[in-house]
């Protein structure tokens, strides 16, 4: 670790840090997670068979949008010695020294109280807590236990992600029903072969990092294969609403449009030799050598991948736009 990255964490933990910035409290927050948990979280909310009062659906997902941040704030307190190795992390709020270790410990605890109580306030307890559940799952389980012990911390961890659109059904219905079970798998299933992706073509990071994503403590042939498998069987299972009946003729052509791009991208990754050139030099999320470039189109059409599905079921129950797929649901 050079000069310059010692002088940064000592800083990040120093008591009387004042250069912070409201937006740097709001890049605590990991702002761009936040946006994919409210999306998907709001989809859950429409596609729930229950009508829900506007007002306090509002305030119900803003709940969710400051839990998510809260769990981003703890994230990012407790990582700050690996956030200040990776060149892709090295510019957040507390490596950079702008906010302290001990204001984003105390910044992420006091969200996660006030986003479970609105969440109690507005929705129902049973939401309050799973919201509350899938902080301690991310800052807790995945965080300080999984990331830094094992190769399936993000399978295992993956799973505080997938709770948001589980999250916004209850808000809408106040139960756990088959359909929920079903979002919340999605994100699931998705989340491996999405994280393995990056991890392939940034793995220099990860090892330098002491972090043992799949690439370095198993090796980038093996983390091919199962992003390859696990995408099989992402897109398989990503068509089980058309056969509860919770998607349409849109979210059908949508998942196997979606689908037949993501096992495309994934054939590829396996075919290719990503992640045995090592990481890109550059610290930008997208800087990648050419060897690795199958593993980063993966990456990045993965992100579109979810959000179209998910907005597909938007389209299809906020909009009028479902229509039965004829043999299958109709």
């Amino acid at each position: 670790m050079n000069q310059t990255t010692n002088s940064s964490v000592h800083r990040a933990e120093g008591e009387a840090v004042s250069t912070a910035s409201p937006r740097d409290y709001f890049d605590l927050m990991k702002p761009r997670v936040m946006t994919l948990v409210v999306f998907t979280a709001f989809a859950g909310l429409i596609a729930a068979p229950t009508d829900v009062d506007p007002f306090l659906a509002l305030i119900s997902i803003i709940s969710l949008a400051i839990g998510a941040g809260a769990a981003g704030a703890l994230n990012m307190a407790y990582d700050a010695d690996i956030d200040a190795t990776m060149k892709r992390t090295q510019k957040r709020p507390v490596p950079r020294g702008a906010v302290s270790i001990s204001n984003a410990y105390g910044m992420g605890l006091v969200a996660s109280i006030l986003s479970v109580l609105m969440m109690a306030l507005a929705a129902n307890y049973l939401a309050a807590g799973l919201l509350a559940f899938s902080i301690f799952f991310y800052a807790v389980i995945y965080t300080m236990i999984l990331k830094r012990s094992t190769p399936q911390n993000i399978v295992i961890g993956g799973a505080a992600g997938a709770f948001p659109p589980m999250i916004g059904w209850v808000i809408a219905t106040g139960e756990i029903s088959l359909d929920a079970v079903i979002l919340f798998m999605i994100i699931f299933l998705w989340t491996p072969p999405h994280s393995w992706a990056l991890a392939l073509y940034k793995s220099g990071d990860y090892a330098a990092a002491n972090v043992p994503m799949m690439p370095v403590a198993k090796g980038a042939k093996s983390t091919r294969l199962q992003i390859l498998l696990y995408s099989i069987v992402l897109v398989i299972f990503a068509g089980a609403p058309v056969l509860t009946g919770l998607g349409g003729l849109v979210y059908a052509a949508t998942s196997l449009g979606g689908g037949a791009l993501f096992l495309l991208l994934a054939v590829r990754i396996y075919k290719s030799r990503a992640g045995e050139a090592g990481s890109a030099e550059e610290g930008a999320l997208y800087a990648v050598r050419a060897g690795d470039k199958a593993a980063r189109d993966l990456f990045a059409f993965s992100i579109g991948y979810l959000t179209v599905l998910f907005a597909a079921l938007i389209v299809e129950h906020a909009f009028g736009a479902y229509w039965a797929v004829p043999g299958v649901n109709g």
